[in-house]
């Protein structure tokens, strides 16, 4: 028996959704969810954010003419109908694999992805930079944003309405509101634009005063024609449209974003409108897979699972996460010290802060996708005697750098920065890899920057920070689980800028940190099959340096590489190089591995750490190439100071 062919078997472009009926398109919605909860359940990815806009996307490509009209999403974390749509269908099951299409927009894949995302609260910033540039150029095409309500917590956003709403330029902004970014939204902004307001009480109140009216003899009937011409007015200021139009947007919503002939219909309203305008639509996160409804938060970014239970894949033996040691290591340090308060920016689950946040409420602070306001708000608590420990991913506390650097190192204020997704964190690719935090906190006046070999001293290099008393100090650790090693029961601190041998040798010097301690171990062992003996130094610190310790076994072995899951330049191999310069001790031959001068791509961690080098194998490798193998009488020849 033949398989049914699908409408989506004939979807290659966009300009086949045009082509379509409401019913065709409604079918079409089905097929969509279902190809993206089968590739999602194997590939792992981002399912009840891509399964909430399923409808949305296809009210876009309906109305608008991509990719001469440009569409940008925010974050991008939900454009996997758009790329099915787009000419990726065929590659669709590659999703986030080596080599496979990315799970975030990519200029260099599709002409249809105008602009790169992956990091909150850019897309109405970049829409109207291209919407500015497409006037300077005499282009009457539009250009839409696409935006969550979470990413509305983040104040570039604001930034970019505020612009936009005086330049007065063609804009269309699509307020994708499902009243959740990854945890449940907070703040006063998620208050204001809460659905409960803007659809079923504004409802009720309509009903109220049309019945009231009616029963008004004479006067009552004129009055409620005026309304009802006055509908879109007596709305914005009952919905968020009293905010949006405060700043010059024209507003239109709330849209129920799941009824393809009213989102249609309020895009074509929106596309024939000059200046900017705001789309409201309501969605449901996780919508048509019953697991995603029920608990959106989980399926927000979730690994493999059985699609007729929504069960993980994953072994229920394995180690736990980094993330999960994190989070019951500051509960049990918050048991006797009440002056430990934890922040996040809209990541509560992803950082591991759930379990703090259930049991210490009133110290716990989710300030919305808003990193720059946490590191300073962090301050200011740091101000009052507190210890906050601001759980940051990696690659989102970039977007704080100058608060970093201005509100709490130039203050020698003790804050805690707890970066998780430290190094190559997998298959979400270059946006998410945590690559650049030695980098650009090494070089900061009174910053502390160490990382742990793992879970064990995870837990160990916590305490040591918030016991720490000389100003700000980081730590990172990789997304995860841990290496299974036992958990000390007794939390101990750990010297500041202490390294420790972990094996000794007299050929080289392996110089490890973080997650490439272990990879290091093993590469020791390799090398020991070949007659080379090497010892392995777990550095524990990019600053301060074990600077006794490193001069010390680079001198006894004259031969060193350096190892790390972070950028080469202005790294930890940069630093150590700088010491030994510095110091004078020159003639150490040096090799350095870690990330080269590109962005990484996504595929698995192991696929990636074996691409660049830095695993066992290519730590091996590594030491016998700058050993160069080279004997005389039986010896390895050696630099001599």
């Amino acid at each position: 028996m033949s398989k049914q062919k699908r409408i989506l078997d004939g979807i290659n472009s966009p300009e086949d959704i045009k082509r379509l009926s409401i019913p065709q398109l409604q079918v079409l919605a089905q097929e969509i969810r279902d190809e993206i909860i089968t590739v999602v359940s194997k590939n792992g990815g981002h399912l009840a954010p891509n399964l909430g806009v399923v409808e949305l996307t296809l009210a876009i490509h309906f109305v608008f003419d991509s990719p001469k009209d440009r569409i940008i999403w925010d974050v991008g974390h939900q454009s996997y109908p758009h790329k099915i749509i787009t000419g990726r269908k065929d590659v669709f099951h590659t999703l986030r694999r080596y080599g496979g299409i990315s799970g975030f927009p990519k200029r260099e894949e599709s002409p249809h992805d105008a602009f790169g995302t992956g990091h909150a609260s850019t897309s109405i910033s970049a829409a109207l930079g291209i919407s500015v540039g497409k006037s300077l150029k005499g282009c009457k095409n539009k250009t839409v944003a696409v935006i969550g309500d979470g990413s509305m917590t983040g104040g570039l956003a604001f930034e970019a309405l505020n612009n936009a709403g005086d330049l007065g330029k063609d804009l269309i902004v699509i307020l994708n509101d499902n009243e959740m970014s990854i945890s449940p939204n907070v703040g006063a902004l998620s208050s204001f634009l809460s659905r409960k307001l803007s659809s079923r009480a504004v409802v009720q109140f309509k009903r109220e005063l049309e019945q009231f009216l009616k029963a008004v003899p004479g006067v009552g009937s004129n009055i409620l024609q005026w309304i009802k011409k006055s509908e879109d007015s007596l709305m914005a200021f009952f919905t968020p449209g009293l905010l949006f139009q405060a700043l010059k947007f024209h507003y239109i919503g709330p849209i129920k974003g799941h009824r393809l002939d009213r989102v249609i219909e309020a895009l074509q309203k929106a596309s024939q409108i000059s200046g900017p305008v705001l789309v409201h639509v309501l969605t449901q996160k996780g919508r048509g897979y019953r697991p995603a409804e029920t608990d959106p938060t989980h399926f927000h970014g979730v690994g493999p699972f059985k699609v007729d239970t929504g069960e993980s894949r994953a072994s229920s033996s394995s180690p736990p996460s980094y993330t999960s040691v994190f989070g019951k290591t500051l509960v049990k340090i918050a048991e006797t010290d009440p002056r430990v308060v934890a922040i996040t920016a809209a990541m509560r689950e992803g950082t591991g802060l759930d379990l703090f946040a259930k049991t210490y409420p009133d110290r716990f602070f989710d300030v919305g996708i808003a990193e720059q306001h946490a590191v300073t708000f962090s301050a200011g608590l740091a101000t009052e005697g507190f210890k906050p420990v601001a759980a940051i991913y990696s690659t989102f506390l970039q977007r704080a750098y100058d608060q970093v650097v201005h509100d709490v190192a130039l203050q020698n204020l003790h804050v805690i920065f707890a970066m998780d997704r430290g190094g190559i964190v997998g298959e979400d690719g270059p946006t998410h890899h945590g690559v650049f935090d030695f980098s650009y906190l090494r070089h900061v006046p009174n910053m502390v920057v160490m990382a742990p070999k793992d879970e064990n001293e995870l837990q160990h290099m916590l305490y040591t920070a918030v016991r720490y008393e000389g100003g700000p100090i980081a730590f990172r650790y990789p997304r995860g689980r841990g290496i299974g090693v036992k958990l000390d029961l007794e939390l101990k601190e750990i010297p500041i800028g202490k390294g420790e041998v972990l094996r000794e040798g007299k050929d080289a010097t392996i110089l490890a940190i973080g997650s490439t301690v272990y990879p290091s171990l093993h590469a020791a062992d390799i090398l020991k099959k070949k007659g080379i003996d090497v010892a392995v130094i777990n550095a524990r610190f990019v600053k301060p340096l074990d600077e006794e310790m490193i001069v010390e076994w680079a001198s006894r072995t004259g031969y060193l590489v350096t190892i790390e899951e972070n950028a080469l330049q202005g790294g930890f191999g940069s630093a150590v190089l700088e010491m030994l310069s510095d110091k004078g001790y020159l003639s150490i031959r040096v090799k350095r591995l870690g990330i080269p001068d590109k962005f990484i791509t996504h595929g698995s961690q192991a696929e990636l750490r074996m691409d660049i080098g830095i695993h066992p194998e290519g730590i091996a490798k590594a030491v016998e190439e700058l050993l160069e193998k080279k004997v005389e009488h039986g010896k390895v020849l050696r630099a001599v100071r």
